[in-house]
Parts: C-alpha cells; structure tokens; sequence
C-alpha cells in the first residue's frame, strides 16, 4: 500500500496503515536507493521521531535501503535538524527522517536529501514518486546498516560551541510531547539558560496540543507559564524539532516574521552588507527597516517551503533564511545551513542576552505593521495555477500602467512564488497556489493601519478574487 498523495513538494506523509504499509515503505527506500546510487551517494543516516509505529517504519524503510545497497547508519530516536547535522558528523551525504512533524497520531512520513545541508525538493520528490509507484527500482548487492550511538552529545556540543550566552536567562522550553522534550532542555542548558521544562514529556498521543509553535493553544500556554515563572522568554519546538516558536517576556508571542527580523537586526553590524533570504508570506518591514538599510542588508524574497529556502540560503551565500512558518535557517559561522528549531533558540537568546534589554523592548523596536491571517480559499489543483497565472499578469498590467492601489503605487510585482505586490509604502498583497492543498494563499499587510490592511483585502483583493469563478469562499474573514 502506497498512496500517491503522500509524495509532497518536499517530503513525503502518510496516514500508517491507511495510506502506506510496510511493503510501501520498503518500495520508498529501494526508490531512494536507486537515486541515491544514481548520484554516487552510498551512505545514508536514517533517524525517527517519538510515535508508536516510528520504529516499524523506520525498520521498512531502512529494508528497503539496504535492498538497494546503501549503507545505513541509524542514530535512533532524534530530532530532524540531529540527523542533518549527523551528515556531516558521520561523512554521510544521505538522510531519511522518519517524522511527521507536528502531524496529529496516525501520520508518518520521511524528510529526504543527498547533498547536505540541501533536502529534496520538487523534481527529485517527482523521481522518487515514479520510482517507488513502480516497485522501489531494482534491489543491488553490499547494502548493509550500523547503529550509532551518541548524536545527541554531539549535536549538543556543537550547538554549545555556537552560541553561549554571556549572561544567565530564564527560558520556559515548550514541547507539546514532541520529540524535542528528549533533547531540547539538555540542548538549552548547555547553552548556558535556566530552563523551565513544559511538556517536555514523550507522548505520542499529545494530549494537551499538537507541537506546532504557530498554534494559537501551544502559544497562549507558553505565554501562561512564562508570566507564572517571569521567565525572560520562552520557547516552543514543533514535533520534530526544526521549527521554534517565541513568546516575550510579556507574555506576548512574536510571530516567526517579526522574530526573523528582530534577529537580521540584532546581525546586521556584525554582518555588514549580509544577504538575508525572506519568504514571500513574511512581512514587508524587512524592506523598510532602516538599521537593516543602514548597515547594507541585501532582502531576498523567496519561495515559501523549507527545501526550497535552504536551496536558496546556499545558493546566494546569504547568512541567514527566516520563514513565516518558524523554519530558520542560519548558514556558517550562524549554523549550518539547515534549519534547527534548537540553533534558532540560541540565537533569539543570544539577542536578549547581549542587548542588555527584554525582549518585549526589542520587539517595540519595530515599525508598526498589521497583517491579516493567512487566508485559504478553496481552489482546484488543475486550476489553482491558472487562477494565480490571471491574476499576476493583471496585477503587472497596472503597475506597467502606473495605476494606483488606494491612492499607493505599485512598485514591484514579485512572482517567485505567486505574485507578492508591493506597494510604495511598504504595504503588500499576496496570493500564491498552495503547495500541497487544493487551495490559494492569500495575505495582506498594512504599514499604515488595521482599518488600512482591511480595506487592502475587501476593496483589492477580494473583488479580484471574486472574478474567477474557480475560488471558494474564504475561511476566514480579516
């Protein structure tokens, strides 16, 4: 059993025994071996997450690797950004994660790569669906698997050597019984804060929330235990520990866009002119923030999907990549490339620790901006591409025109990733195809008021959208 629709634009995920059985996993690995021989990688690291069946899948899986030839090396129960940095630490291109994040019980799925700290994206995910569909390829001869021990001390120091704060802080670290409740408190200490563990214990069932730091209930939960303890911040990890969550000192969470850029700001004199990759859905300060602009901070806006940003991150050499979602990617001497719900910690409280100032002060730092939530009308798949098509080129027409959107010019249109529409006072639009759902994104974001991002959606956006037919109603309204 092996449904097609588990294979994503960059992972893969499943319903266990619904969707996928052992015999379907075994066809993923002999899959994965096939391309990974094809690119002369013979060494993978194989890791899983805290679920009932993680470690019957990994062992399918890891079967079907070794049918193909590969020399596994399994490092056992661990967070995904363990097993990208066990990569490098165990001179093994290749990586196959067993985890489906902050997915409810009943998911499983793989997190895959061959060029470290790179993961698959959409062509090779399309190779691999091809291959396994067929039957996993042909089995080849030498495939072999090793357990190795003591990732987590290694990962641990080497987190540590990054980053160690120079002034103690009380960190509230949430984890929804995720995986990261294993690692995450040590990983924290060893940095140098005082940690007020939450959740911390495994529990695959996740009975008081799903780990997902863009989850209003894991937030409003770290926002409680941080004004019961006046920790200085506190902290939540996803289920597989590469996204973090970030609640002030207030109690107030600040979302992974401000984060992101309260971070480039807290870089920017020691990494004059530093590249920074932003994607799409993030807010538009990062254009308009004058000690970026001061200190010569190149915005790249990019493709919304942790693939694709890490491939970003690499490509233009940029120091860092912040993603709306919580994925971070700090590249060398920041991290390794890839993005680390745990390396990402360390650096929020490396800000707080070296500023000399509370978070909640930091965070007032920044220009006002009011931003509506992320809005998913329902669009086909075979036309949700089509629509947006429609729609950029319109958008492009006015500004080609000089047309105004309520009295502001247009001054770009980005279409990396749908069409992002920047108006001349920094406020913005967006709609793009949703990677993985028969749905449109779309979002908008005012520097000048809430009343101001409202109009933006129902005088501009939501007539546009109301032109195609094709586009259900909207979830929810602004």
């Amino acid at each position: 059993m092996l449904h097609p629709s588990g294979f994503r634009e960059y992972d893969a995920r499943w319903l266990w025994e619904a969707q996928v059985d052992a015999d379907g996993l075994r066809a993923v690995g002999r899959g994965f071996a096939a391309l990974s021989r094809e690119r002369g990688v013979a060494r993978v690291v194989v890791g899983h997450d805290w679920r009932s069946y993680s470690e019957a899948v990994k062992a399918a899986l890891i079967e079907g690797l070794v049918e193909g030839g590969l020399t596994v090396l399994d490092v056992g129960l661990c967070l995904t950004p363990m097993a990208y940095f066990a990569q490098s630490w165990l001179e093994a291109p290749g990586v196959a994660m067993v985890t489906a994040s902050h997915n409810p019980n009943g998911w499983t799925g793989v997190k895959m790569g061959l060029e470290p700290p790179l993961t698959f994206g959409p062509d090779d995910m399309a190779a691999l669906k091809a291959l396994a569909l067929s039957g996993g390829a042909n089995s080849a001869p030498g495939g072999s698997v090793q357990r190795v021990e003591g990732l987590a001390d290694a990962w641990t120091a080497d987190l540590a050597s990054r980053v160690r704060l120079d002034r103690p802080l009380k960190v509230v670290c949430a984890c929804g019984n995720g995986t990261a409740g294993a690692f995450a408190p040590d990983a924290l200490r060893a940095i140098g804060a005082e940690v007020v563990e939450m959740d911390c214990e495994l529990d695959w069932t996740f009975p008081r929330y799903d780990p997902n730091p863009e989850d209003r209930e894991m937030l409003s939960e770290i926002s409680r235990r941080v004004l019961e303890t006046g920790a200085d911040l506190g902290l939540g990890f996803d289920g597989d520990g590469d996204r973090c969550g970030v609640v002030d000192d207030r109690g107030q969470p600040i979302f992974a866009d401000k984060m992101g850029l309260l971070l480039a700001r807290g870089l920017a004199a020691d990494h004059p002119g530093a590249r920074l990759v932003v994607d799409v859905k993030s807010t538009g300060l990062f254009d308009t923030d004058p000690l970026l602009a001061a200190h010569g901070c190149v915005v790249d806006w990019w493709m919304t999907g942790h693939s694709h940003m890490k491939r970003r991150v690499a490509a233009t050499g940029a120091l860092m990549g912040f993603e709306k979602s919580g994925h971070f990617f700090p590249a060398p001497p920041l991290g390794r490339g890839y993005d680390d719900g745990l390396a990402t910690a360390g650096l929020v409280m490396d800000l707080v620790a070296r500023s000399g100032r509370p978070l909640s002060a930091l965070r007032e730092d920044l220009a006002p901006a009011w931003t509506s939530l992320t809005m998913s009308p329902h669009c086909p798949d075979d036309a949700k591409y089509d629509v947006v098509a429609r729609l950029t080129a319109q958008f492009e027409a006015e500004r080609a025109a000089g047309r105004t959107i309520l009295g502001r010019r247009i001054v770009d249109v980005v279409t990396i990733n749908g069409a992002r529409v920047k108006l001349e006072d920094g406020s913005w639009l967006l709609v793009r195809a949703s990677s993985n759902k028969p749905e449109l994104v779309v979002v908008v974001e005012s520097l000048r008021s809430e009343d101001d991002m409202r109009a933006l959606f129902h005088e501009v956006m939501k007539p546009r959208l109301a032109r195609h037919p094709e586009v259900g109603a909207f979830n929810q309204e602004v």
